[in-house]
């Protein structure tokens, strides 16, 4: 029972990289999912959400750039992420996540740190 993060890398400000997190041992789209990512020297943040039945929320951050989605049949959770700026450098981390009326929050499955490095 794992989730598998890939499709990091090196792009140009202004570029695009697609993120996947793929599940094996269980059914992901009985799970809320989100995206989360670390920059250097600052703490994790949530930044991108599908809910169960593929309701998506976005931090402010990213709104409009990201955009989050599932491909049931591939058991996997895709982030596409367009306009990327050097402030969006950092490890990205799928999980799943349980919501209540404070926000969403990590329900004990993670997936190893894909880096995102946003450099001309």
């Amino acid at each position: 029972v794992q989730l598998q993060a890939s499709g990091g890398g090196l792009v140009q400000p202004g570029g695009s990289l697609r993120l996947s997190c793929t599940a094996s041992g269980f059914n992901l789209d009985y799970y809320h999912t989100g995206w989360f990512r670390q920059a250097p020297g600052k703490e994790r943040e949530g930044i991108a959400y599908i809910s169960s039945r593929d309701g998506a929320y976005y931090a402010d951050s990213v709104k409009g750039r990201f955009a989050i989605s599932r491909i049931v049949a591939e058991n996997t959770v895709y982030l596409q992420m367009n306009n990327l700026r050097p402030s969006d450098t950092g490890v990205y981390f799928c999980a799943t996540v349980d919501s209540d009326p404070s926000g969403w929050h990590p329900s004990g499955r993670w997936g190893q740190g894909t880096q995102v490095t946003v450099s001309s």
